[in-house]
């Protein structure tokens, strides 16, 4: 059976960002117990063909595991997705986020790290190499702000972990910070922002406290 409603203008108007968040937690519910809606995909991309109305804009990594829209059993027409290694901000993230929600509606930003990042356990060793090393560089932050003790190298499994989950708490800090569109959507209650964590092992998504 196929999904009997492809995101449009009302849909997406009428969502609140609690409801977005939920949207999402249950579409990896699905996920994970192997429950993924049938989706006829041919015929969302003819129902979009006019416009889009996303209900929420995550930014993950580009780790081939994490596939926000799989993960979400998401369909065409229902998540903006920007992914760069690491989930870093930067000025061109930020434009996109602000065309999201903003311009064309979205209710809700995720910004969505995972165990066992490459990225993470990168900034972690400092290792430099090519553009990626600037990259590495807005991870930095994270692994000196965490205080797990034993090994700071990226063969200590629970550093990393800790690494990225700080990493997606400073993204989320400098959404609000550098963004004033942003900041006002979410002050207006017009958009919420959290943060989150995909095991690659277990397929789970959980909200990160105090990420909102």
């Amino acid at each position: 059976m196929s999904k009997t409603i492809t995101q449009n203008a009302d849909s997406q108007s009428s969502m609140t960002p609690d409801q977005a968040l939920t949207k999402l937690i249950e579409g990896n519910r699905r996920f994970t117990e192997n429950a993924r809606e049938q989706c006829d995909l041919l015929q969302q991309v003819s129902e979009t063909q006019g416009g889009q109305w996303p209900f929420a804009c995550l930014l993950g990594c580009i780790d081939s595991r994490a596939s926000t829209e799989l993960i979400f059993d998401a369909g065409i027409g229902d998540l903006f997705s920007a992914r760069v290694a690491g989930n870093v901000v930067n000025e061109d993230i930020l434009g996109s986020m602000e065309f999201a929600c903003q311009v064309a509606g979205a209710r809700l930003i995720m910004v969505l790290g995972h165990s066992a990042c490459g990225a993470v356990k990168g900034a972690c060793d400092d290792v430099k190499l090519g553009n990626l090393t600037p990259l590495l560089a807005k991870i930095r932050p994270a692994v000196e702000a965490t205080t797990t003790p034993g090994d700071r190298t990226s063969s200590n499994g629970e550093f990393v972990q800790a690494v990225a989950e700080a990493n997606v708490h400073r993204s989320l800090a400098l959404i609000r910070e550098q963004s004033e569109v942003l900041r006002s959507l979410e002050a207006e209650g017009q958009i919420r922002m959290v943060g989150a964590m995909y095991d690659v092992a277990s397929g789970r998504v959980a909200l990160l406290e105090s990420s909102a």
